[in-house]
């Protein structure tokens, strides 16, 4: 919790897979009515880890533990109680440094690093953000301080059906060894991002773990005082645009050839006939998905929070054209919708653009919605940063 005058903020950040927006929500307003801050105020944020279970829908990768989820509820607005009745005087300091071996674009070899990102990068080649950044609340009157860490890779490393600690949790041990601080994770733009360097390619929990620790230290070391002169949160709704017409086009092909649709977008028959069932009665004006964005402007520091699983691109875009030049931008945050990807990975069938929009039970996106969502995040950007 942040309080500066009679503003108060909330961050809270939930090792699972993802939260709907309906989970947000239900926080949300728990919070509200607990503590007096406002809903509008509250982040509900994902590391989006592989090893916990996710709360919403996803088709054919396990029911939502409801009972699990009732508690995680509950614990999430105590932890707000906790962090209100512990506010103390702070200074804030950042820092940041580049992950190496932490983090590489899963879809192709040939992607460029933030180092080359430039005015005129686009969305025709694929990117990374290597950056690692650090929010350290320094307290003092023997008040523990508290260590918040932005960076964008997928957590999953385990592939061998053992529910592993992903790095976030061996990251989380290693700093509170060396920095007597129990991190938390801000996740970032990680739609096209793995952990680790490449090999193997699903990354390996130990050595990201190792990198993200190195890199927070090397932030530690050189962190900046903040001037902290003003703190404000801003929430809008924005419409995420779905493709009606390749959402038909996908109706029509299932209902004339079930058969030949048991395979690669299509995961396999039962999938297939789960997601046209479900879907084939769906109102043809249904033409856009509604989330809510934020940005918040601490001091000199700005930061954005959307629902979705952005490719690289535009998350350095965002950073981009963003007003204050510490920016970080948090995915997976008050729901999740999924991957929002470059228009090459609808051109190419990718998993992220044709299949994930069936796990989730949502029409495919359209090919600019990434771009869009990432507009609509700066002018929101613009609009709080005072």
């Amino acid at each position: 919790v942040l309080q500066r005058g009679d503003v108060q903020v909330a961050l809270i950040s939930l090792d699972l897979a993802g939260t709907s927006a309906d989970v947000a929500r239900r926080i949300q307003q728990q919070v509200a009515a607990a503590t007096g801050i406002p809903a509008s105020n509250v982040r509900v944020c994902s590391t989006h880890t592989h090893s916990m279970p996710a709360f919403l829908y996803l088709r054919q990768w396990g029911a939502i533990p409801v009972d699990y989820m009732a508690v995680v509820e509950k614990r999430a607005v105590e932890a707000v109680q906790l962090a209100q009745a512990d506010l103390a005087p702070a200074k804030l300091l950042v820092g940041k440094s580049r992950a190496v071996g932490g983090s590489f674009n899963r879809t192709t070899p040939d992607f460029k690093t933030d180092e080359a990102f430039g005015s005129d990068s686009t969305d025709s080649e694929r990117w990374l953000d290597t950056m690692l950044r650090v929010l350290y609340f320094e307290r003092g009157d023997g008040k523990h301080n508290l260590l918040w860490y932005h960076f964008s890779a997928h957590p999953v490393c385990y592939a061998d059906g053992q529910a592993g600690p992903d790095w976030p949790g061996l990251v989380r041990d290693s700093v509170k060894a060396s920095h007597n601080v129990a991190p938390s994770l801000l996740q970032g733009h990680a739609g096209d991002v793995n952990p680790g360097a490449g090999d193997p390619w699903r990354g390996d929990a130990e050595q990201t773990a190792t990198a993200v620790h190195t890199a927070i230290t090397e932030a530690m070391n050189n962190l900046q005082a903040v001037p902290v002169t003003t703190l404000h949160s801003q929430t809008t709704s924005h419409g995420v645009a779905f493709d009606m017409e390749l959402f038909a086009a996908w109706l029509t092909r299932y209902r004339d050839e079930p058969a030949k649709c048991a395979s690669g977008e299509w995961v396999d028959a039962g999938f297939a006939q789960d997601w046209y069932e479900a879907n084939v009665k769906r109102p043809a004006d249904q033409n856009h998905l509604s989330v809510m964005i934020s940005a918040m402007q601490i001091g000199d520091v700005a930061l954005a929070f959307h629902p979705s699983e952005l490719y690289s691109y535009y998350g350095l875009a965002i950073q981009r054209s963003a007003p204050l030049s510490d920016m970080i931008v948090v995915g997976y945050t008050d729901g999740l919708i999924g991957y929002l990807t470059d228009p090459a990975a609808y051109r190419a069938g990718e998993y992220a653009a044709m299949t994930v929009p069936r796990i989730l039970d949502y029409p495919p996106f359209t090919q600019t919605a990434a771009a869009q969502l990432s507009e609509a995040v700066v002018l929101l950007l613009k609009q709080t940063v005072r």
